[in-house]
């Protein structure tokens, strides 16, 4: 996708000031180098810094502070996917700090937000970085043409299949001409099989945990075990058909 067409007008209506108004351009030209030097220092950072050993510290922290830490772990999912940070060791640690419920709850929560947040940062602040970043790729330009007819569904295929990585696809939806009421919902819904998979395995880990230390006996547990090999085969059914109806759907529109 080389040009996004966004269909919605207060979209169109900054592209096209973007386009005649030199101060507006030169506004955006400083927004993108801001964008990329935050990245660029994140990287380093994240090879410099002991950023593994940090958030086993901060997920230790959490499992001790539970009063507050609900609260911090939103936030913490939160900035990990505007950052483009894997989400996966995080929903994993709610389930095993917080239990199936209540870790469902907080990671869908924080990777809605997140995901929110990624979409408009570059929907008004990074468009032209994002462009740049997805530019030659077939399948985000024809996704680009299918969310403009189905634009709700399309979210919702995108979702639901891990055709696209999820942190990136944030920032590329952006770009489109999906409707944010559109792309919120269905992200919150396409989410939800994936994230109580991982929140049922992390929940699992910590039953396994306490078995292991004598906290809990083997052999009350076994609907959890049931319960989770039948949302491990339901998850695999929910993405298979869905990467199939989201392939037909990028053909269509290729």
């Amino acid at each position: 996708m080389t040009t996004p067409i966004p269909e919605q007008d207060s979209v169109q209506e900054l592209g096209s000031a973007s386009d005649t108004d030199a101060g507006s351009s030169s506004s955006n030209l400083n927004r993108i180098i801001g964008f990329a030097v935050v990245l660029a220092l994140l990287a380093i950072a994240a090879f410099a810094l002991p950023i593994s050993e940090w958030l086993t510290a901060l997920i230790e922290w959490i499992g001790a502070n539970k009063g507050i830490s609900w609260l911090v772990f939103i936030f913490v999912y939160i900035f990990a996917t505007v950052l483009l940070l894997p989400g996966s060791l995080l929903t994993l640690s709610a389930g095993f700090l917080f239990g199936l419920p209540l870790g469902f709850v907080l990671v869908s929560a924080g990777s809605v937000i997140g995901a929110c947040c990624a979409f408009l940062l570059g929907r008004y602040f990074a468009r032209d970085w994002v462009a740049q970043k997805i530019a030659g790729n077939a399948k985000f330009n024809a996704l680009d043409n299918a969310v403009r007819d189905k634009g709700f569904v399309i979210v919702l295929l995108t979702r639901l299949s891990p055709v696209f990585p999820f942190n990136l696809l944030n920032y590329a939806l952006g770009i489109t001409g999906v409707k944010f009421r559109s792309y919120a919902l269905a992200s919150w819904l396409g989410m939800i099989p994936g994230t109580v998979l991982f929140v049922y395995l992390g929940s699992a880990a910590q039953n396994l945990a306490e078995i292991f230390s004598g906290e809990a006996a083997s052999g009350n547990n076994w609907l959890l075990y049931v319960g989770l090999v039948a949302t491990l085969i339901l998850t695999v059914l929910i993405t298979r058909f869905a990467t199939q109806a989201l392939n037909t759907e990028l053909e269509a529109n290729s």
